[in-house]
Formats: structure tokens, C-alpha cells, sequence
């Protein structure tokens, strides 16, 4: 079987960018179901058919993870780029207020 890997750390507050030059199965797997793929046998995963690019993709938890871009048992070749996003969580109440408050400042000053 062949496929593109990557190994990574990252998280819930992280994003994922999978940049392919071609239609593929795009996956991100814990570990575990990593292993079941290698082998052949049946997996867990999240993404899937990727037509559009990029696939972005957000770990359910912190820890390590794989992710694998395949054609799906086709012929072809594909190129691949992964990068990780570290985001800063965002309070959306807070920034609301934030945002109202100097919108408020900016009407008192002007």
C-alpha cells in the first residue's frame, strides 16, 4: 500500500492544513488506528475524500497523531504538505465585549 505520512503533535486548539496537488484520502488517525491501517485492517479516522485542497482537520485531544494521504488503491501519484496551526482559544463572549467597548471608547472620543 502506498501513502504520504506524517507524524505530529498537536491538539484540540490546534489546526491541521493538508495541502495536496490532486484529489486523495485524507486521514488523521491516533496511533493505534494508524497501526490498524499499516496492517490492513479495519480503522478509526477523520477526514476522508478530499476533491478541494486545503483539508483542515482539528484532533479531538492532545497527543500524537498521523496523518495519511492515500489514493485510495488507484493509480496515480499525489503530492502532499501538512502544517499545524497553533491557535490561541478565543472566548467569544469576551472578545464580543471587547470589540463593543472600543467601539464604545471610539464613539466617545469622536
Amino acid at each position: 500500500m502506498n501513502y504520504l505520512h506524517q507524524e505530529l503533535e498537536a491538539g484540540p486548539e490546534d489546526l491541521i492544513e493538508v495541502e495536496a496537488d490532486g484529489q486523495a484520502n485524507v486521514m488523521l488517525l491516533d496511533p493505534t488506528n494508524f497501526e490498524h491501517y499499516r496492517k490492513g485492517e479495519t480503522f478509526r479516522y477523520q477526514g476522508g475524500l478530499a476533491r478541494v485542497s486545503p483539508v483542515r482537520l482539528v484532533p479531538p485531544q492532545n497527543g500524537k497523531w498521523h496523518v495519511v494521504v492515500d489514493l485510495g488503491g488507484y493509480g496515480g501519484r499525489v503530492r502532499a504538505g501538512v502544517r499545524v496551526v497553533h491557535c490561541v482559544p478565543v472566548n467569544l463572549e469576551t472578545a464580543y465585549q471587547e470589540a463593543c467597548h472600543r467601539r464604545r471608547m471610539g464613539e466617545a472620543l469622536g
